[in-house]
């Protein structure tokens, strides 16, 4: 994703999945925070399934019954904090590829449009409870913001889509990506919603 900057400073890379509570609230802040600093973002959505099949770890409301209970009241908590609407949906979590997809083809066409859809797509499963795995809601998503539904309909299933999507994953991993959001910034990872603070304070400082 060749984004360009107004400046010299290097772009920050967000790695997240579309399924991810978390990675959904980091969405609504980080490009904000990013250009209060004359930084730009690099979106990058990967599908947690894989990464989770090479680390050996699972969703967190897969995992023990305190830690899953845990999970889903801090889900609500955070999003209350950072002032984001949130609705836990009945379906969760989900395969996201199609939306993915989706992101990546509209980015070659147009980056604006592709966070668009991207910002749509994760309000349409956190706010509004849709199923964002089923190719029709990616489309008519899509078909809201002025896409046209038949030739992305026939991109999902692209061979060139889907390499891109299984490329962006490896270039994940490689970059010691294990879970979503992962935020990169000169170097430095960064993981999880809450780490928006330090993030703030690294852009603004250069490092601690």
């Amino acid at each position: 994703m060749n984004e360009t900057t107004n400046n010299d400073k290097p772009p920050i890379d967000f790695w997240f999945d579309f399924s991810s509570p978390y990675g959904y609230l980091l969405s609504e802040r980080i490009d904000e925070v990013a250009a209060r600093y004359e930084r730009k973002v690099r979106w990058h959505p990967i599908l947690l399934g894989v990464v989770f099949q090479s680390t050996g770890s699972a969703p967190l409301t897969l995992q023990n019954a305190p830690k899953a209970a845990y999970s889903l009241h801090d889900f609500a908590r955070s999003a209350r904090f950072m002032g984001v609407a949130y609705r836990h949906p009945t379906l969760f979590p989900l395969p996201t590829q199609n939306a993915a997809r989706a992101f990546y083809w509209l980015h070659g066409q147009d980056c604006a449009l592709a966070r668009r859809f991207a910002h749509a797509a994760y309000r349409a499963l956190f706010v509004d409870n849709r199923d964002i795995s089923a190719p029709d809601t990616v489309l008519e998503i899509a078909a809201d913001l002025g896409v046209d539904r038949s030739r992305l309909q026939a991109a999902l299933q692209s061979p060139e889509i889907k390499a891109r999507l299984k490329d962006e994953v490896e270039q994940a991993m490689k970059a010691g990506v294990f879970g979503s959001p992962h935020v990169i910034i000169d170097g430095e990872p960064f993981f999880g919603a809450d780490r928006l603070p330090q993030i703030e304070k690294w852009l603004a400082t250069g490092g601690f």
